[in-house]
C-alpha cells in the first residue's frame, strides 16, 4: 500500500530527527498525538502525511527501533502508537507489551504485513487494540486508525475473519503466542526457567547438554531484552507461563 510519496523535507513545525527517532514538539492538549514505529522510512513518511492531512492525529514521534519506541512513548506520552511487528532492535510485540503495561499507556494499533495467527494473537495478548494488514487501502487504514484513536478496536478483513479463533487462543496459556519471537525449544526452556528450574535441572528434563541450555538461555535473554534470569522469569510469569512448578 502506498500512502503518499516520501518527503525528505521537514515541514515547518514538524518534529526534528534525533538519535533513536524524532524529538517531540511542545505538547498540545487539544489534538490526538501519535507515535509511528516502523522500519521503513517511506511508510513512516506516508503515514505521517496521511494522518496529518486527514486531521486524524499529529505525529509527535517516529522511530524504526523497538526499544527507542518504548523510551519515546514514555517521554512524549502519545495517545496512540502505530507499530509494526518487525522492527530494528527488537520485536514490535515486545515493545507493545512494554508500552501498554506502564503508566500513561497509549492505545496501540499494529500495522503489519506479517499477519500469521501467532503474530496476531501475540499482539493482542501484548495489549494491542487492533491489527491491520499493510495491504489494505489508504482509506481503510485511516478509518481503522480513527476507530482506535477514539476508543474502539480495528482489524483488517482477513484478521477479523479469524477473531473467534484468536480470542479462543487468548484464553489459553501458550508460550509461543505470548513470545512469538522465541523458537519452540526456547519457549520450553523459558517455561521451565520461570517455574524455578536451574540449568542442570532443565538439562536433565530435556535430555540436553547443560552448555546447550546455557546457549539457549542466552538467546532467550537477547530476544526478550532481559538482562538476567529473574527479569526473564518475571516477564514469563506476567504472560501466564511457568506459574506452577511442574513435578
Amino acid at each position: 500500500m502506498s500512502l503518499s510519496e516520501p518527503n525528505d523535507r521537514a515541514a515547518p513545525g514538524a518534529p526534528r530527527r534525533v538519535r533513536g527517532g524524532w524529538s517531540p514538539e511542545p505538547r498540545r492538549t487539544t489534538e490526538v498525538e501519535a507515535l509511528i514505529v516502523d522500519a521503513h522510512p517511506a511508510f513512516r513518511d506516508g503515514l505521517r502525511v496521511a494522518l496529518e492531512s486527514a486531521g486524524i492525529a499529529r505525529v509527535v514521534g517516529e522511530t524504526c527501533d523497538g526499544m527507542s519506541a518504548v523510551h519515546l512513548a514514555a517521554a512524549v506520552r502519545p495517545d496512540v502508537v502505530l507499530i509494526d511487528v518487525t522492527l530494528d532492535g527488537g520485536s514490535g510485540i515486545d515493545a507493545t507489551r512494554r508500552m501498554t503495561s506502564g503508566p500513561h499507556a497509549p492505545r496501540v494499533l499494529v500495522i503489519s504485513a506479517v499477519c500469521d495467527d501467532d503474530v496476531v494473537i501475540g499482539a493482542l495478548r501484548a495489549g494491542a487494540k487492533g491489527f491491520i494488514d499493510k495491504a489494505v487501502s489508504r482509506e481503510e487504514l485511516l478509518h481503522g486508525i480513527h476507530l482506535v484513536v477514539h476508543g474502539g478496536a480495528a482489524f483488517s478483513p482477513q484478521v477479523a475473519d479469524r477473531l473467534p479463533a484468536y480470542f479462543s487462543a487468548l484464553q489459553e496459556v501458550p508460550g509461543r503466542v505470548a513470545f512469538p519471537e522465541l523458537t519452540d525449544r526456547e519457549t520450553q526452556i523459558l517455561e521451565l526457567l520461570a517455574s524455578g528450574y536451574d540449568n542442570r535441572s532443565i538439562s536433565r528434563r530435556l535430555v540436553l547438554a547443560e552448555k546447550t541450555i546455557r546457549n539457549h538461555i542466552t538467546r532467550i535473554f537477547t530476544k526478550l531484552d532481559a538482562p538476567d534470569r529473574m527479569t526473564a522469569a518475571l516477564r514469563a510469569r506476567n504472560a501466564g507461563i511457568g506459574l506452577e512448578r511442574v513435578s
